[in-house]
């Protein structure tokens, strides 16, 4: 009897999607929306894998807001476009903040990649990847970070003038989260072993206004402080002119919202404020400064400068030194100007060389280094409370409640004398400390 050999039937491999994501933590919230909805859908999705076959797709999202963040996106989307051309992946998607603002000028110039989207294009990028919105989701998310803390978006945009800023013009006005929403989202993270979250949005402080005609952070600090399994809250990107000082009431009441605030303030003369359109004065930001550390004493500070803003004189620039040296603030970042395209500022003369930015910009950043140091020195005998995020070789890394991830201080735990497991938080007493690191061993 002669039977004829039956074919095997092979499944197509599903192709894998690798997002790959530049720029701040806003953006890094977005991907992980973007890829629990893509999982969502039962697709194959990665965070910025190195590993990719002919069939696969890369989404980028960019960054658009100075001019080394645009340069590193286009670079990015020209080495993915390379890669497709030389047919090792099959799709190329843009999203982002450079596509919202540049979409016209990329597609002309970047003609191979196959679909440039914007910043609130979420359902159609799905779509163009054969994936459905689905509503069930909202509040899901594929982290990219350690699961034991999140970036927390709480709106989205900003309705603030600055000068310099380019952010309305790639994120638009102000649209505030809806309240149960985020609790919800928060009791989601909780449920799956997050410990900390780090609030972000373009401006914290304009919570609440949109949609409930009031700034209404201090309520939903409290509503999130409520939920089980939530060990810290942190605010990062607060504005100071009309700044709520309710929030600190709340930080004050509630045990697990970190003595600690992020709060941008760019420059301190007069002159540059006006002209920064910032709606703030010299005096008012020194005394906001103070108003805060005076209710809440022990509070660590972040702020962000920037240095060569048009117009800035050797006078206006020795007066941040003078400034920052009087304040000394904890944590301290500085950058210099970018002249953006659309932006208030644009219409100003770039006037000061990029080599005088820069010498500014070092000099900050040398005196600050003093000033943390002189800030460590003082925490050394003392014991914190810290959550360790990683190991490395004989420590095991740690952060304060003083200190956010990738941007602030460490805590280095002497491994070889005791235990510490990732997302755990132990005592450290510390006895020996660096510019911008803490060394300690963890005690009973």
């Amino acid at each position: 009897m002669n039977t004829k050999p039956t074919s095997k039937i092979i499944p197509l491999k599903k192709p894998k999607i690798n997002v790959i994501t530049l720029g701040c933590s806003k953006n890094l919230y977005d991907s992980e929306v973007l890829m629990g909805q893509l999982r969502g859908n039962s697709m194959d999705v990665v965070h910025e894998s190195d590993k990719m076959g002919k069939d696969d797709i890369v989404v980028i999202n960019t960054c658009g807001f100075i001019d080394n963040a645009k340069q590193e996106s286009i670079d990015t989307i020209l080495q993915y476009s390379e890669l497709k051309d030389a047919g090792k992946i099959a799709k190329v998607i843009v999203t982002g903040c450079l596509s919202e603002r540049y979409k016209p000028e990329l597609e002309a110039e970047i003609t191979n990649v196959d679909a440039f989207f914007g910043t609130n294009d979420l359902t159609n990028i799905l779509h163009s990847l054969g994936a459905n919105y689905k509503h069930e989701l909202i509040g899901e998310r594929l982290l990219t970070t350690p699961s034991h803390y999140a970036y927390f978006k709480i709106a989205e945009g900003c309705n603030r003038p600055c000068s310099f800023c380019a952010i309305p013009l790639m994120r638009g006005k102000h649209v505030s989260r809806d309240m149960n929403e985020l609790v919800n989202e928060a009791k989601i993270l909780a449920a799956n072993g997050t410990k900390e979250l780090i609030l972000i949005a373009q401006d914290l402080t304009y919570y609440g206004l949109d949609i409930y005609g009031k700034r209404n952070l201090d309520e939903l600090l409290r509503r999130l402080s409520d939920v089980n399994g939530i060990e810290w809250i942190r605010l990062q990107y607060a504005y100071p002119s009309g700044f709520p000082m309710e929030i600190l009431d709340a930080m004050n009441e509630r045990d697990n919202i970190c003595k600690y605030l992020d709060m941008p303030l760019q420059h301190i003369t007069d002159n540059m404020l006006k002209s920064m359109r910032r709606g703030i004065t010299k005096q008012k930001t020194i005394d906001i400064v103070n108003q805060i550390r005076d209710k809440v004493p022990n509070i660590a500070m972040r702020t962000t400068l920037i240095c060569g803003y048009p117009g800035e004189t050797e006078a206006d620039f020795e007066e941040m030194m003078s400034w920052v040296e009087e304040t000394k603030f904890d944590r301290l970042g500085c950058f210099t100007y970018s002249h953006e395209e659309k932006t208030h500022a644009h219409d100003l003369v770039d006037d000061v060389p990029a080599e005088v930015k820069q010498e500014r910009v070092d000099a900050i950043m040398e005196l600050q280094q003093g000033i943390s140091y002189e800030i460590n020195q003082e925490k050394i005998g003392h014991t914190y409370k810290v959550l360790v995020d990683r190991k490395e070789g004989d420590f095991f890394i740690g952060r304060t409640e003083f200190d956010s991830p990738e941007v602030d201080n460490e805590v280095l735990i002497d491994a070889t004398t005791g235990y510490a497991a990732n997302g755990s938080f132990v005592n450290v007493k510390i006895d020996r400390a660096e510019d911008f690191d803490l060394y300690g061993q963890i005690v009973k």
